[in-house]
């Protein structure tokens, strides 16, 4: 998904789309796209909208890269999975969806094999945060006082953006649409379908502000043995 403006980067976006912005000495998406390369991907659909003509480009079909590579030209905003309704036909049984501007090392192996292994409609990469209290917290029974708990920690899951799920569900999005791909989780979750998440081991970067973009080039430098 590429096809935002990237607003909160400017004035770095302003003649430059978003995942065109350098890492090192490569722009975002072929970071994403050289790692997804890793993996066996051989076909990938770039929706792109704001200085969309800049990525292709860049890119063109892909066969630099040995792959092959489709535009969605999205004429409005379709949010994070609406542009999916563009694509007539995937000749795949999952697609993997994900943000163009994610600097990481996730693991899609991992994560596929855990959406097949689990028998799962959909598999989530997840990044755990862990939130850390500084006091001493009671354990409840109503106003009654049951024990203490010394200053605990709590791990919680946040959405990493990056999706592995069946294509037949492709056809439950609304074509043309603005449509998120949490409105298409909350449809399957009320379907009872399984849905699982894949905890990212390694580095995780969403880029969607100036400090977030110097933090994921400091990063970037330190890294040994990635294709920077």
């Amino acid at each position: 998904m590429a096809g935002g403006r990237g607003e909160r980067l400017l004035p770095l976006t302003k003649n430059t789309p978003k995942p065109l912005l350098k890492i090192g000495h490569k722009p975002i998406i072929e970071h994403v796209i050289d790692r997804l390369i890793k993996f066996g991907i051989e076909k990938i659909y770039i929706t792109i909208n704001y200085l969309g003509e800049q990525i292709v480009d860049y890119f063109g079909d892909g066969s630099s890269k040995g792959i092959q590579i489709e535009y969605i030209w999205e004429k409005k905003p379709l949010g994070t999975a609406g542009a999916l309704s563009l694509i007539n036909d995937f000749n795949f049984d999952h697609v993997l969806l994900m943000n163009s501007d994610l600097f990481t090392n996730v693991n899609f192996e991992d994560l596929y094999l855990k959406v097949i292994n689990d028998n799962a409609t959909m598999g989530i990469a997840s990044v755990p945060y862990t939130v850390n209290i500084p006091y001493a917290i009671f354990d409840l029974d109503g106003d009654n006082i049951r024990s203490f708990k010394e200053k605990p920690n709590k791990t919680h899951y946040a959405n990493a953006g990056i999706y592995i799920f069946e294509t037949k569900y492709c056809k439950m999005i609304p074509k043309n649409t603005f449509y998120n791909i949490t409105d298409l989780i909350d449809k399957l979750i009320l379907q009872n379908k399984k849905i699982i998440h894949d905890p990212i081991v390694g580095y995780w970067i969403d880029i969607g502000r100036i400090d977030d973009y110097n933090y994921a080039n400091e990063i970037a430098t330190h890294i040994k043995n990635e294709s920077i």
